[in-house]
């Protein structure tokens, strides 16, 4: 090719880039203000809408998590297919692809849908609710601080940080701890056998029911667990609020072994008594 073709082949394509620049540049830098503003949008509307829960009372801070995340993949869908258009794209050609390609991608990931699935059901559900001390064993047990889409966050009591798939809390036997408004509390303890059981009680129950986080209906009561070899096992039984059972229990231990003690109770220990025989000495052979 002569020179002087390549070099107006060059300007040509040059030309016709810069037309095709000119033309195009609006539009991609339109898209691109309107993604960056459509992804600030989607996180302002997500934490304004936590915030609205948070304040108002009617809203149950369970469905804070999900709530926010639906807000913000709605808007950042809307987002992107407004972004196609503006930059010339067939929305409809798009939209078919993408739901042939969310069919594909949903059958790769059956166990995410299964976890936003476990996540729609224990939000209609309601097993537990933000602050509901919860076990669901496999060592999954702690406080509910957020239940998301996909998956609910735990904190241990002892501060562990838990990442729960929605799907292990729902197909698994689940404890809540906190959901009923009273729980009974017990404290055991033993006495000698030759210890008077209804001076026992006595001390116990005026003990209890001095205390003000004791429940009067149900009354608190002491019913006789067992007789060993060593000793008689009671048990004190005492209904509390869920917000008072652990210093309940606490207060039930320490109060009742000393309220047995004043009263002349022994706590006795087991032991066994030993007896040793000595045999007697063999009878002298006759000569």
């Amino acid at each position: 090719m002569p020179p002087q073709d390549a070099i107006t082949e060059a300007s040509a394509f040059v030309t016709s880039l810069m037309a095709w620049a000119a033309q195009a540049l609006p539009n991609v830098l339109a898209a691109a203000l309107l993604l960056a503003a459509g992804l600030w949008l989607s996180g302002w509307a997500a934490r304004t809408l936590g915030r609205l829960v948070d304040r108002d009372s009617r809203f149950d801070p369970t469905l804070k998590g999900v709530l926010t995340s639906l807000v913000r993949y709605a808007i950042v869908i809307i987002v992107l297919i407004a972004v196609l258009g503006q930059l010339g794209i067939q929305t409809t050609s798009i939209l078919a692809a993408l739901g042939a390609a969310g069919l594909a991608i949903g059958l790769a990931l059956q166990g995410t849908l299964s976890n936003i699935a476990a996540g729609m059901m224990l939000l209609w559900l309601r097993p537990f609710r933000t602050g509901d001390v919860i076990d669901a064993g496999d060592d999954v047990a702690g406080t509910v601080k957020e239940v998301g889409l996909f998956a609910t966050e735990l904190h241990s009591w002892d501060g562990v940080y838990q990442f729960v798939p929605n799907a292990q809390l729902w197909n698994k036997r689940l404890i809540n701890y906190t959901r009923q408004p009273t729980r009974l509390a017990e404290a055991k303890f033993r006495i000698a056998l030759s210890d008077d059981i209804a001076a026992a009680r006595r001390a116990l129950l005026a003990f209890a029911e001095a205390d003000a986080r004791v429940q009067a209906d149900p009354a608190p009561e002491v019913i006789l667990a067992a007789i060993t070899d060593s000793a008689v096992e009671i048990s004190l039984r005492a209904w509390a609020r869920t917000a008072d059972y652990g210093p309940v229990v606490q207060a039930l231990t320490e109060g009742g072994k000393r309220a047995l003690e004043e009263s002349g109770m022994t706590l006795p220990f087991p032991q066994r008594d030993v007896h040793l025989r000595t045999p007697a000495a063999a009878a002298p052979s006759a000569a």
